[in-house]
């Protein structure tokens, strides 16, 4: 009967390989995937912890990081049709709860935040999917057919059929599991976009300041010109100039004489 149950379980990781992965093209490729070999591994290793073995489960555990790349601790409880897709990078840990039907991709991390003991690492429902480098830390619970987008980390819990991104992730968005429609609960975050909105706002600015500046300019030379023109000593020279001057430039000169 166990040995019945564990290829059925088996053939489910096969059928969930072949199912999510384009690149599959045949059995004997599916054999060759580390993280199929990581999850075989981890359900030798957890029927073995189950059984309170003190050193074994772990030394397979270490094992399979060592081949596979993808640390599993062997406490851990995962359900039917686990898929991890490349796997590099991936941790699990002690009392971390995965459903059935669970996909994760390489560098994915369920964890814990601290060193209390207990359930300190996530609960992952059925036919969820964690996208690249997305961290999932704490006793929190993903529901259902949620979506998590890659690079996020969540430190709450997420409702079923939602969708979460961001750095700490937040939900952007709800699906119907019955038609599929998607509903947006709010914009995207775009740091790229709000940059140069404030760059744009930020030389609409400093023009209006230049412009009033240039017409506070401009009014100044207007108004004070008449004093600025001429400096007052040159008035003054021309002033004696003019004062001293014969009538006519005849007049300077004596007949006969020189200058």
């Amino acid at each position: 009967m166990a040995t019945s149950h564990a290829l059925t379980v088996l053939r489910d990781d096969v059928r969930a390989i072949m199912q999510n992965d384009p690149a599959a093209h045949s059995l004997a490729e599916v054999v060759l995937y580390p993280g199929l070999h990581a999850i075989v591994l981890h359900r030798a290793a957890h029927a073995l912890w189950q059984r309170r073995m003190p050193f074994l489960p772990r030394f397979i555990s270490q094992v399979s990081r060592f081949l596979t790349g993808i640390e599993i601790h062997p406490g851990a409880r995962i359900g039917r049709g686990f898929f991890i897709d490349h796997g590099m990078g991936v941790v699990i840990g002690e009392t971390a709860e995965i459903g059935d039907r669970v996909t994760l991709y390489q560098g994915v991390t369920l964890g814990g935040t601290g060193k209390q003991g207990g359930k300190r690492h996530p609960t992952i429902a059925d036919d969820v999917i964690v996208g690249v480098g997305a961290s999932v830390l704490g006793a929190i619970t993903i529901g259902a057919g949620a979506r998590i987008g890659g690079g996020a980390v969540v430190v709450r819990d997420v409702p079923p059929h939602a969708t979460a991104v961001g750095v700490p992730a937040r939900v952007v968005a709800t699906r119907d599991p019955a038609t599929g429609e998607t509903r947006r609960v709010e914009l995207l975050p775009d740091p790229e976009a709000e940059m140069l909105r404030n760059l744009h706002a930020r030389v609409r600015e400093l023009e209006t300041r230049l412009a009033e500046l240039e017409q506070a300019t401009d009014h100044h030379r207007r108004e004070h010109h008449s004093l600025i023109a001429e400096p007052p000593e040159d008035v003054a020279c021309w002033a004696a100039i003019e004062s001293e001057a014969p009538a006519h430039p005849r007049d300077g000169f004596v007949h006969g004489g020189g200058i």
